[in-house]
């Protein structure tokens, strides 16, 4: 098949070899490359009569200069390809040509890291989940890589929150045991202070009634 089409080349070629200037004035009437330009081998002598860019349009208008076709360069086996890509074929050891840093740089992977989890506080302080103090607390710890992903900060950021309702229930129960504990002991001694004022009262009636 390849030995057919090029002796079909070199046919066309012999037939049409002396036909430059017709070539080029084809080109430029059609705005196309020279090797664009496809002239009748059959009519090979009528088209060298051809000088100027008139004959030439006319020889186009009969069909004895024809513009090729553009060549297919067709993306389907590249697409296939990145398919099987996406699905991790053709990523071994074998096919990769730059270091993984070089591949995927870790100064990406830090910044988009960053941005989830920046964007995540932001939200939640927004959306009052969070005070402003957390939030400082919180963004400082991410830059010092406490957090691995948005996930682990979320378990964090729970936690936190319970510990902190925790040691509040505690810190209002502790205030109401002190309260309960300061009321006891304001009624106990308001008890003492009125048997003594009685004890004092029965004493002095016992002294009055002796010296009458």
């Amino acid at each position: 098949r390849r030995r057919r089409s090029t002796r079909i080349k070199q046919w066309y070629q012999r037939r049409v070899r002396g036909l430059k200037l017709q070539k080029r004035l084809s080109a430029s009437v059609m705005k196309c490359g020279r090797k664009k330009v496809w002239l009748d081998p059959n009519e090979a002598s009528e088209i060298s009569n051809a000088n100027s860019r008139q004959n030439i349009k006319k020889l186009i208008k009969d069909g004895l200069i024809i513009k090729k076709p553009q060549t297919v360069h067709s993306r389907a086996r590249c697409r296939k390809n990145r398919e099987a890509r996406r699905m991790g074929r053709h990523t071994g050891t074998g096919k990769r040509k730059g270091t993984a840093n070089a591949r995927m740089p870790e100064k990406v992977i830090w910044m988009r890291r960053m941005r989830v989890l920046r964007r995540l506080l932001k939200k939640y302080r927004e959306d009052k989940k969070i005070d402003k103090l957390m939030y400082h607390a919180l963004y400082l710890q991410s830059k010092g890589n406490i957090f691995k992903n948005k996930r682990v900060l979320m378990e964090h950021i729970h936690k936190k929150k319970a510990e902190s309702a925790r040691l509040k229930t505690l810190q209002e129960q502790a205030e109401a045991r002190r309260h309960r504990s300061k009321a006891a002991h304001e009624r106990k001694l308001a008890r003492n202070a009125q048997k003594n004022a009685e004890m004092f009262a029965h004493i002095e009636d016992n002294v009055a009634e002796e010296e009458s």
